[in-house]
């Protein structure tokens, strides 16, 4: 239980406006209680720990000086916000927080009017501040303030320098925006790149007036702040609020600050999971067997065949131990490749290094593809250029909900000429396909998407076999219905088929490994049949099943279709279980489907 005697000051702000009355000498006792608040709850509940821990002395500081929510605050990376979210009215419900029906863990307009913009992806408070800033210059609101909070690494994104360079431009420094960049070093994984090697450099003294990168574009700089003294900050932030136009206040903090353990290992303690706030233990459930996560897969598979192929690369956009490439890092570290949070550099980086004749594995969460989708189309597949996509969370991703769904990938990537699309259903189909897509013959873009978390396997480890492109696999041969599957949902067919097994019911069941190109002889099979069903963990709209009506269509096929899938909706946040029950394609809705489908087929001949 939480005591209300252990936040005494915390308890008593209920919105912003009940923090400004306290006197500036009461701000520390605030962070203190804001702070172990937060290491309560997440190591209770789990969530983004480090980036939040990180940033309370900001948080209080803005919300003291600044007439939020009139003047407008955004967090970039919402990992950023739990303290924002706490202290504007949101401090009873945080237990809920990233839990189904809760509060989400990212900052949202519809959650609350202090969440000025959604920020569930990086880089973008920039753009957004400067348009809202315009906005308010339009209305003649000369007096309210636009700041942006930038940091946990969202810096090395195009969109950030792009938003500099036009908030910079002499048309727009006159608006009413503060920048404040949160230079802690470190998104997930160590930051990389020439800013943040230079930023390193500066010190208070050395910056006081020399040259640096922001006042080269001519933005008034200040700082070096310390972002954990929260009285110099107020100061700091009175003095800024006084002035007009465009400034820049760069504040150095420590992930994770106030935990030691999260202070000494960042990335590990930037979503930790549950975990014992007094020792540190990390509280796991405990099952008799627990498969391999995909990422692990992936992560093991590609520096085995790297071992064996000296032309394999590995890319990533700020996700090395999140997508498992710190292994390859770690074996290979000439050959691997941290760009930063810069997706569409990474999928030209990988164009470029295709075109000489390398193999790069470009690793890409599914949600964040989407930022590259130019790239993907111009600079890869246009030019037919040989890059393996490794789409990592496709599908339903649990907690982080609807701004890190991996839901429009397969909808998005199947309409583009010469790219190959595949989904495993298990561990050793995803070895499979990493290894067969390195293979000479294949001379030609190929996506290969799977989920997050754990997959079904004990023994997933088996020698590399060459998956024919295009080429599905039967796995039960029935009668009447037959079902088309589409990567990992795949298993809860499977379940879904062994329970009607019980009740007399048999139907076929074809894993179709490919999105794209489809096994047409698999397709011809399944229209023998009295019914299908397809079942993909992507959207309904343009996805798998949308290619089987397609299919069918152009074939003149008429054969009932039932399609199981994301429906045309951002999903909330919660278990994935929670997840897959509301959109209605766990193994319980397919075999209500399925023997619905069933019944009505007894009259068909």
């Amino acid at each position: 239980m939480l005591h209300t005697a252990d936040f005494p000051l915390l308890t008593s702000i209920h919105t912003p406006a009940d923090l400004r009355r306290l006197a500036i000498e009461q701000l520390p006792q605030v962070c203190n209680e804001l702070r172990q608040f937060i290491i309560d709850h997440v190591s209770r509940s789990g969530g983004h720990l480090g980036a939040s821990l990180g940033t309370v002395e900001m948080t209080v500081a803005l919300h003291y000086v600044f007439r939020t929510p009139d003047d407008v605050l955004i967090w970039d990376i919402g990992h950023q916000a739990y303290g924002h979210k706490i202290l504007t009215g949101r401090r009873e419900q945080f237990a809920q927080n990233r839990k189904w029906g809760g509060l989400a863990g990212f900052p949202v307009r519809a959650e609350s009017i202090f969440d000025a913009f959604g920020t569930g992806h990086s880089s973008t408070s920039i753009s957004a501040a400067l348009g809202m800033a315009n906005a308010s210059r339009l209305a003649r609101n000369n007096d309210r303030v636009h700041i942006a909070v930038i940091g946990d690494g969202g810096l090395t994104a195009g969109m950030a320098f792009e938003a500099l360079n036009h908030a910079a431009s002499g048309g727009q420094r006159q608006v009413n925006l503060l920048i404040i960049v949160n230079d802690n070093g470190i998104s997930i994984d160590p930051n990389v790149g020439a800013l943040h090697e230079q930023m390193q450099q500066w010190t208070s003294d050395n910056q006081a007036e020399k040259a640096n990168f922001f006042r080269s574009l001519n933005i008034p700089y200040y700082g070096i702040a310390d972002g954990h003294d929260v009285i110099a900050l107020v100061h700091q932030l009175k003095a800024l609020q006084l002035q007009q136009g465009l400034r820049l206040l760069h504040c150095r903090t420590v992930k994770g600050k106030g935990l030691i353990l999260a202070e000494q290992d960042q990335t590990f303690w930037h979503s930790p999971g549950k975990f014992d706030k007094h020792t540190g233990e990390i509280i796991a459930l405990k099952k008799p067997f627990q498969p391999a996560k995909y990422q692990d897969v992936f992560g093991e598979t590609l520096t085995e065949l790297a071992a064996q192929n000296h032309r394999i690369v590995g890319i990533t956009p700020a996700m090395l131990s999140g997508s498992s490439m710190q292994r390859l890092m770690d074996a290979f570290p000439e050959r691997t490749f941290d760009v930063g949070i810069a997706e569409q550099h990474a999928v030209t980086f990988a164009a470029g290094l295709a075109a000489q004749g390398m193999i790069p594995y470009c690793n890409l969460y599914a949600t964040f593809a989407q930022r590259a989708y130019d790239q993907i189309i111009h600079d890869v597949c246009l030019q037919k250029l040989k890059v393996i996509f490794c789409i990592d969370r496709a599908g339903l991703v649990g907690a982080d909900g609807a701004t890190h769904q991996g839901a429009f990938d397969i909808a998005f990537l199947r309409c583009i000429p010469n790219l190959i699309i595949a989904a495993p259903m298990n561990e050793t189909e995803l070895r499979h396909l990493l290894y067969t897509a390195q293979l000479p013959d294949i001379q030609q873009p190929f996506a290969i998407r799977y989920p997050r978390g754990n997959g079904v396997l004990r023994k997933w480890q088996q020698p590399f076999q060459k998956i024919p492109v295009g080429k599905g696999r039967v796995l039960l041969s029935g009668e009447r219905v037959a079902v088309l599957s589409i990567g990992h949902v795949g298993n809860f067919v499977q379940q879904a088929a062994e329970m009607l097994a019980t009740e007399g019911i048999c139907i076929s069941h074809y894993d179709m490994r490919f999105v794209k190109p489809m096994d047409e002889e698999l397709l011809r099979l399944a229209a023998t049949h009295r019914a299908v069903l397809t079942v993909e963990d992507g959207s309904l709209a343009g996805g798998f099943g949308s290619a089987v009506l397609e299919w069918l269509a152009d074939h003149q096929v008429t054969v009932p279709v039932v399609r199981l899938g994301i429906p045309d909706e951002f999903i909330p946040h919660g278990e994935p279980a929670q997840q897959y029950d509301y959109c209605g394609m766990d193994a319980k809705h397919i075999s209500f489907y399925l023997r619905k489908l069933w019944q009505q087929t007894d009259a068909i001949q």
